[in-house]
């Protein structure tokens, strides 16, 4: 075999693993692509945003502070 052919055939062995390899990345970064996009779907659905949670756990310590305001206030001390 000359010198010539063997270079040619590790050229070729050498681009097609690089070009499997790139294929095997792009699927991959497609397949995670399709993932956020359902994770951010369903992320709405099963957990309550900070500042939601901050303003309903506010609203809830009024509420509270109310309550053991009437309850110091009751005459029947």
């Amino acid at each position: 075999m000359e010198f010539q052919s063997i270079v040619d055939v590790t050229l070729l062995i050498i681009s097609g693993a690089i070009g499997w390899f790139a294929k095997e990345l792009w699927n991959a970064v497609k397949d995670l692509k399709e993932d956020l996009a359902i994770i951010r779907a369903d992320l709405p659905k099963s957990y309550v945003l900070r500042e939601d949670y901050k303003q309903d756990i506010r609203d809830l310590k009024e509420m509270m502070g109310k309550i053991f305001d009437k309850l110091d206030h009751k005459a029947d001390k």
